[in-house]
Parts: structure tokens; C-alpha cells; sequence
């Protein structure tokens, strides 16, 4: 190593011991503070010193780094945990203001950083908004510069899919899940011998058992007709609606309800919020319903066209949804919790699976995502994204009638 090289690394290294002592002296003129807000204090402190060093020493190593609130759960300690990081931010800030080049690294990488704590609750919500339309008919993520080729899928001999391969967690993954990058899996959460061991019958009683409405109710289709519902996603729902009411005999209610729309104008930005206390309200009324699906549409390239022949008709793929409540970069989401997670991806899987038998290359991966998108309504609680704004309505009604068909099969 150059001398110039060791005497710059003993100044930067200078520096960080700096930003330590200041911070701990800051912090022995607070004792009452400090043993007030215990544990979750201690871990923010420790946070952003660390935090705060790095961006000095290596900022590329910071970059996108977000303190862990994991386990901060109740009110009472999420408002103790903000409190703690405003003292902290201001004391370490204090501490930072003698070196300004530690400052100037930490506003370049600031925009940037993500914090998944409580104080982005709101951000989080809203990014469910942005969570949907992001893999094509193969289960690739589309980027923005993607474009992939109009296609179509030929039908292929129906055959049972071997319950041993998919013990093995790589190959169950690999042909069945595409899991966004936001989020992880792993054998524990994602194991095809207890999630298909898991029994999804309903109670035939004569009460509505299914409930079906749309978080995204404006979500049209190729040749959709402006002013009629019956030609949007909605209209795919009353047919589903039909379909398992009069075919199969599952009591079945479709709520109509609007929860994307503003002033008359297209707003999902809390689409999932107004949703959920409406979809609650009928839970209640109806407390035999065991089957909650919320109905989309996705969105792809203009040149994807998302459909398979399946005995003769052009039917537009569909694709199940489920949303973990974690994220890779901080473990679960406390505030998004869902007691039902488990269950959910049973149902999916079991869906998933009944396709692939019955109707090979209806059902793309199921897709896994960071957040919740409601799915805590019911243990039976599916997300279905169907079809794409590429697709036209008769390849979505034809998608309805296997979709209702598998529905049977894996409840009734």
C-alpha cells in the first residue's frame, strides 16, 4: 500500500472513530432517554452510528441499506422507535456536521435508500399499487425495455404432475413460482408436501360460500367496449359469478365495488385501502363465505399476448398472486401481518397444480411478492391476475370457464 494510500486510510478511519465518540458522548448527556426507550432504542442507536460510518468509509457498501425495525410491533413502540431515530438522526447528524464529506456521501445515496420500517407504512401501501403487472407469460420479469414477441401456446397432452419431484424445493420452484426480487422463499415457507396436504374443501350449505370482487375495477381488455362493465374486468367476474353459481352449484356473491377511481378519475394509489373495509363489511354480513377472490387484470407489453388453446379455443392465461408480507432486505412486515399466509399459498398451489393436470399452459408461475394486497381476509383468499389489456373478451370469457371448472375441483 502507498504511503499517500495508509495516511488517507488512517483519516477516514480517524474520522469514523470521530462520529463514535461524539455520538457516545451525545448519548451520556440522555440516560433517562436512553433507558426509557430500551431495546428498540438501542437498536436504532446502534443503526445509524453504523449506518453513518460506513457512508463515511464505503459508501458503496451503504448504499440501499435500510435499519431493521423487525419486531417492533404495537403502537406504543412504533411511536418510541420513531422518536428514537428523530434523536438519533439529530445527534448523529450533529456529529457529521464536522466532516462535510461524510455529509455530501450521504445525501447522494439518500434518495436512493430504502427504510421498510413504520415510518414507510404509507410508502408500502401505496407500492402494492405498483406491485402487479411485472412478469410475462413464461414468468420472466419484464423491464421497462423488454419486449417480448406475440405468442401462442399450444395445448399440450393433459398428464398428472408427480407429487415426488415436487418435494424437492428447487425443482417445485423453478416450474411452478417466479419470486420477485423484494422478497424471498424458502423450504419452510414454500414446502409442497404440507401446503397440498392442507385440505381446501368448503362447506356445501346453501349460504354464499365465495365472494369475488375487484380492487381494480377499471382494468379493460383489447376489444373492450368504452361505458360497458360487462366487457371489463368486472364483467368477467359476474360471468364467473354465474358459472359457479348455476354449473357447479358454489353459492357465489360478486361485489361491484369501485376503489380505483377519484373525482372520476383513474387513482389506484389507495385502491387496496378503500377495498378493505368495504370486502369486511360483507365478510360480516356473510359469515359463511370462506373463499375470498380479488379478480385482475395484469398488464404486459403491448406485443405480449397472454393466451393458450385450450379444446379448441383461444383462452387467455391467468396467473395467481400471493403476497408474503416480507421483504428481502428486513424479514417479515410486522404492520402487514397476515395470519393466513400459509394457507394462502396452499390454495394457490393447489390451484396451480389442478391446472397444470387438467389444463396444461392455462396457469403461468404463481408470482410472489413483498407485501400483503388484502390476502388476510380469508384463509381461502386468492389474488388472480387474468388475462392482460392484450386480450380479448371471448379469450376471457373462455378463461373464466376453466378457472370456475378448477375451482370446483380443488373446493367442492
Amino acid at each position: 500500500m502507498k504511503k499517500k494510500d495508509r495516511q488517507e486510510l488512517l483519516i477516514q478511519t480517524g474520522k469514523v472513530l470521530a462520529v463514535i465518540i461524539s455520538v457516545a458522548l451525545c448519548v451520556c448527556q440522555f440516560p433517562g432517554i436512553w433507558r426509557r426507550q430500551g431495546d428498540s432504542l438501542t437498536r436504532l442507536w446502534t443503526g445509524e452510528i453504523a449506518e453513518r460510518a460506513m457512508e463515511i468509509i464505503m459508501p458503496a457498501f451503504s448504499y440501499g441499506s435500510a435499519m431493521n425495525h423487525e419486531g417492533i410491533s404495537s403502537d406504543a413502540e412504533i411511536k418510541r422507535a420513531r422518536l428514537g431515530q428523530k434523536l438519533c438522526t439529530m445527534l448523529a447528524e450533529a456529529a457529521m456536521a464536522f466532516w462535510p464529506v461524510g455529509t455530501y456521501t450521504a445525501a447522494q445515496v439518500q434518495a436512493d435508500t430504502e427504510a421498510e420500517d413504520a415510518q414507510m407504512y404509507a410508502f408500502i401501501l401505496e407500492q402494492q399499487e405498483q406491485d402487479e403487472n411485472a412478469v410475462d407469460e413464461n414468468g420472466q420479469l419484464i423491464t421497462a425495455d423488454k419486449q417480448i414477441p406475440e405468442t401462442v401456446q399450444e395445448a399440450v397432452p393433459k398428464t398428472a404432475v408427480d407429487r415426488e419431484k415436487l418435494k424437492d424445493y428447487e425443482y417445485l420452484m423453478s416450474h411452478f413460482y417466479t419470486v420477485d426480487s423484494s422478497t424471498m422463499a424458502d423450504p419452510d415457507l414454500i414446502s409442497a408436501e404440507k401446503l397440498l396436504g392442507k385440505s381446501m374443501k368448503i362447506t356445501m350449505d346453501g349460504t354464499p360460500k365465495v365472494l369475488i370482487y375487484h380492487t381494480h375495477s377499471q382494468e379493460m381488455f383489447a376489444d373492450s367496449v368504452s361505458g360497458d362493465p360487462g366487457t371489463s374486468i368486472v364483467g368477467m367476474g359476474t360471468y364467473l359469478t354465474e358459472l359457479l353459481n348455476q354449473r357447479y352449484g358454489i353459492q357465489t356473491l360478486h361485489h361491484e365495488g369501485v376503489y380505483d377511481l377519484v373525482n372520476g378519475k383513474l387513482d389506484r394509489s389507495k385502491a387496496y385501502q378503500l377495498a378493505e373495509p368495504e370486502v369486511q363489511k360483507i365478510l360480516k354480513e356473510n359469515p359463511g363465505i370462506e373463499v375470498v377472490i380479488d379478480l385482475h387484470r395484469d398488464g404486459v407489453a403491448d406485443t405480449t399476448h397472454l393466451v393458450t388453446e385450450i379444446d379448441g379455443k383461444q383462452t387467455a392465461q391467468i396467473m395467481f398472486f400471493n403476497g408474503l408480507s416480507r421483504t428481502r432486505a428486513n424479514g417479515n412486515i410486522s404492520y402487514l401481518a397476515n395470519p393466513y399466509l400459509e394457507d394462502n399459498l396452499a390454495f394457490s398451489l393447489q390451484m396451480e397444480i389442478a391446472a397444470a393436470e387438467y389444463y396444461p399452459g392455462f396457469a403461468r408461475n404463481i408470482f410472489l411478492r413483498a407485501y400483503r394486497y388484502n390476502m388476510h381476509f380469508r384463509p381461502k383468499t386468492l389474488l388472480i391476475e387474468a388475462g392482460a389489456q392484450t386480450n380479448k373478451v371471448e379469450e376471457m370469457r373462455n378463461a373464466m370457464e376453466l378457472l370456475a371448472d378448477l375451482l370446483h375441483r380443488v373446493l367442492a
